[in-house]
């Protein structure tokens, strides 16, 4: 049996460089091809969650990412007006707290310095045109006409995968009615954790990154047709949204949206490829796999996670069919469990922004709580 020594990851993304770190620490050398030029991150703020920075630290970076970040103790989940109705997220695991905000592109800069410390060797501009499962390893042409030959290959080359596409057939995401904007602002001083607002049309979260900074995420629902928004509309229906909230510390940030080109603005898309998420000796990862929508704030630290497993899982060196098999029967039900559950409370979200009645039984905290308590379990 060929032991694996040589792995090829597609997508320079939070998967992808989370799998880079984490096989170099098991000695096995990487090359990470990023289609983009130059990393330059899309997204502005993120929310770790507990078990996303319990997996962190086996990559080296929770603590970083804690420094420069904002760990927070809960999100207070409130009326439009600001009652608070009750509490959300993971509980604390050992020494990491229930939440950690922190900007998407500080989060790609801190794996991106531990994955060049590790050793992770970048390839950028690149992708792969073709990919040849052999039986002993996978050969690939890139886009440059340049070949290579690997022992395993990892698409972490997220929602949109060419990976998937190549391999598995072209799958497509599934709009599901919803749309998010997220914008950064000076942090109010009011701002001592994090807060989600429920309002009739749309749902605001204000969540902190630093001592200084923080982002307003705002849910609405644009249309079941997936309407383009020019960017001349980007500020004006922004500041429409947070409006609605008439509370001091969002009524202040109004006047601080004044650039459109920072206005991240996102239709929710999510994919659950079925099982098994690998063929030969290529598996996919993250978003390519198991695109969630952000309603429970845990897409990314599923990649994370699927990316320390997948390593404690190769240690073994007993071929890729086996290496894969343990990583689906530790990963598929735990990531399943995430974008269903996310999908169930953006059904409701859209429902109740169209002022129609929720199903029997529907209760939006409970379910965010059952879920975040399960992700506090081992992965």
């Amino acid at each position: 049996m060929k032991s694996i020594n040589k792995v090829l990851i597609v997508g320079g993304g939070i998967g992808g460089q989370s799998a880079g770190i984490a096989l170099r620490q098991i000695g096995i050398d990487v090359e990470i091809v990023e289609l983009q030029p130059k990393f330059d991150v899309y997204g502005v703020g993120i929310i770790q969650q507990a078990n996303a920075l319990r997996a962190l630290d086996v990559l080296g970076c929770a603590d970083e990412a804690m420094r420069r970040g904002s760990p927070y103790p809960m999100v207070k989940m409130c009326t439009p007006t600001g009652h608070q109705i009750a509490e959300a997220g993971t509980p604390p695991i050992g020494r990491f707290p229930s939440h950690n905000g922190i900007s998407r592109r500080v989060l790609h800069e801190v794996l991106l310095e531990r994955s060049k410390e590790v050793g992770v060797v970048y390839r950028m501009g690149l992708t792969v045109d073709t990919i040849t499962n052999k039986q002993d390893g996978v050969d690939v042409v890139f886009s440059d006409g340049s070949t290579g030959s690997y022992d395993i290959l990892i698409g972490g080359d997220g929602i949109n995968s060419k990976v998937r596409n190549l391999i598995f057939g072209e799958s497509k995401p599934n709009y599901v009615g919803l749309s998010n904007w997220r914008y950064a602002f000076r942090r109010p001083k009011d701002l001592d954790t994090g807060y989600i607002y429920f309002g009739k049309q749309s749902k605001l979260g204000i969540i902190p990154m630093t001592e200084n900074s923080c982002y307003i995420f705002v849910v609405s629902a644009e249309g079941a047709d997936n309407p383009f928004i020019t960017q001349d509309q980007m500020i004006p229906k922004l500041q429409s949204y947070m409006a609605e909230y008439p509370i001091p510390m969002i009524q202040e940030l109004i006047d601080q949206v004044v650039d459109a080109k920072l206005v991240n603005y996102r239709p929710l898309e999510t994919l659950n490829l079925p099982a098994p998420w690998h063929k030969g000796n290529v598996i996919i990862i993250g978003d390519a796999a198991h695109a969630t929508i952000p309603q429970l704030g845990s897409g990314a630290a599923l990649a994370i996670e699927d990316a320390v497993v997948l390593a404690e899982e190769m240690k073994q060196q007993d071929g890729a069919d086996a290496i894969f098999s343990r990583f689906m029967q530790r990963r598929y039900d735990r990531c399943k469990m995430v974008v269903e559950s996310s999908e169930k409370l953006g059904e409701w979200e859209l429902l109740a922004f169209e002022g129609k009645p929720l199903p029997e039984g529907a209760n939006i905290g409970a379910t965010m709580g059952k879920t975040c308590m399960a992700l506090t379990q081992p992965i």
